[in-house]
């Protein structure tokens, strides 16, 4: 094995050490992608992990010290020694990726771990947030297909900001105990009693009322971004209808309970995942 396969090799084991939901680098994709993904996600799973976890001082300056790392590798990736540097600097260049969209997720760690996104004021700000924490990772997924026009770029960003709304409406409860609020100050404001039924975590009509508008704002960005599948090749619009259908899924999930993301959080069990995996190879 030479070190290049090696440093792939760490960044698979990074993939699998962490569950998630909807996994980058699925067996839909491409054999000739899975070890690319990997590296990707790997680079995003750290990245994230450094935000979020380890003692909060100096987490700013190890995110730095990280993006470092980042153009260093971008810049020769046979020079760096962190085998998650090496496999990403190598795909970066074997794929022509550029480094705007992985910059573009440093910054999302960066306002994590400084805190920014305890509270975010309006739909707009959360909507840019999303671009920097999402709309990257769907754009670096195009590029690894030969993929870099504005069009198809347009509608995975929608998909993309679509799954991280997803995920913040099914994540209320948690994201609240780690201080965090994704759901804007302004509509809180709109749904008067939203905010103290927030703080008390509990689902009155005025809390329901608010997680209706937000699902439904979610679910429109995925009807809109689900014009992707029809600009992309066979197993890569399989992979974008499966997340699609995955996160509007969840959602479902949160209106069948009500809109009570507190008892219990909204997933998706292994049935339903193997009915979405079925679905969206049939559709082609």
């Amino acid at each position: 094995m030479t070190d290049l396969d090696a440093a792939y090799a760490e960044c698979a084991r990074l993939a699998r050490a962490h569950y998630e939901n909807f996994p980058l680098g699925s067996w839909l994709l491409p054999r000739r992608l899975r070890r690319d993904l990997a590296a990707v996600y790997a680079f995003a799973r750290i990245g994230d992990d450094l935000a979020d976890e380890g003692p909060p001082e100096g987490r700013v300056e190890r995110l730095a010290a990280y993006e470092a790392q980042l153009l260093a590798a971008a810049a020769d990736p046979t020079a760096v020694r962190d085998p998650v540097f090496r496999a990403l600097g190598h795909t970066m260049a074997a794929h022509r990726l550029p480094l705007e969209p992985f910059r573009d997720l440093l910054t999302a760690f960066r306002r994590d771990a400084a805190g920014e996104t305890r509270t975010l004021a309006a739909w707009d700000d959360v909507l840019e947030y999303c671009r920097c924490s999402a709309n990257p990772v769907g754009r670096i997924v195009l590029g690894l297909f030969g993929h870099h026009d504005a069009e198809r770029q347009a509608r995975s960003d929608d998909i993309c900001t679509a799954l991280q709304l997803t995920n913040f409406w099914q994540d209320v409860a948690n994201d609240l105990e780690r201080g965090r609020v994704y759901l804007p100050q302004e509509d809180l404001d709109r749904f008067p009693g939203s905010r103290d039924a927030l703080a008390a975590r509990r689902p009155t009509p005025a809390f329901r009322a608010l997680m209706a508008v937000e699902v439904a704002r979610a679910r429109g960005l995925f009807a809109r971004g689900l014009g992707l599948a029809d600009l992309v090749p066979g197993r890569l619009r399989r992979e974008v209808r499966l997340f699609a259908g995955g996160g509007m899924a969840i959602l479902a999930r949160i209106e069948a309970a009500d809109y009570d993301v507190f008892a219990r959080r909204p997933t998706l069990g292994r049935v339903a995942l193997a009915r979405l995996v079925l679905r969206a190879v049939l559709a082609g």
